[in-house]
């Protein structure tokens, strides 16, 4: 059984649809205290309608603390991983994981169509492998003891 990265984001509150952004002349500052405020690890960075890049806990730490560089002094753009990685809603738990594995990475934005429709981050993925695995075990219970099996994931 594979989950979707469409069905991950219904499980997460407000339908996972709420994507916390920045703007890459703002300060890092503003963007640390945001992600503070939102419980988030990660903002993309918006130019207009575009995603111009990523900012993560992360980059802080390398790019901010180990350089002895000031947060707000410091703008977004700065800082920020340009090259961001995306996925698709019909792509698999399975397909993220590997992306995020091969890539090193923690978030990944979900676009439909070229349109922003939320993040999943590999909390959101392990939350959804362990759910799909306590499925199949007790499916496999009810199999072995010859109890009728709950149909419904």
């Amino acid at each position: 059984m594979s989950t979707t990265v469409a069905q991950i984001l219904k499980t997460k509150p407000d339908s996972g649809r709420t994507v916390y952004t920045v703007k890459k002349a703002d300060l890092v500052y503003d963007a640390i205290k945001l992600m503070a405020e939102k419980g988030v690890g990660a903002l993309l960075v918006v130019d207009g309608d575009d995603i111009a890049g990523i900012i993560t806990e992360r980059d802080y730490a390398r790019k901010i603390v180990l350089q002895d560089r000031s947060s707000k002094a410091t703008r977004v753009e700065e800082i920020m991983t340009a090259k961001v990685r995306y996925v698709e809603p019909s792509q698999s738990s399975e397909e993220c994981m590997a992306l995020m594995t091969e890539h090193r990475m923690r978030h990944l934005p979900v676009l439909d169509d070229g349109k922003l429709v939320g993040l999943v981050s590999i909390g959101d993925l392990v939350k959804s492998v362990i759910a799909d695995q306590q499925f199949t075990i007790s499916q496999l219970e009810h199999y072995i003891h010859g109890t009728p099996a709950v149909i419904s994931a």
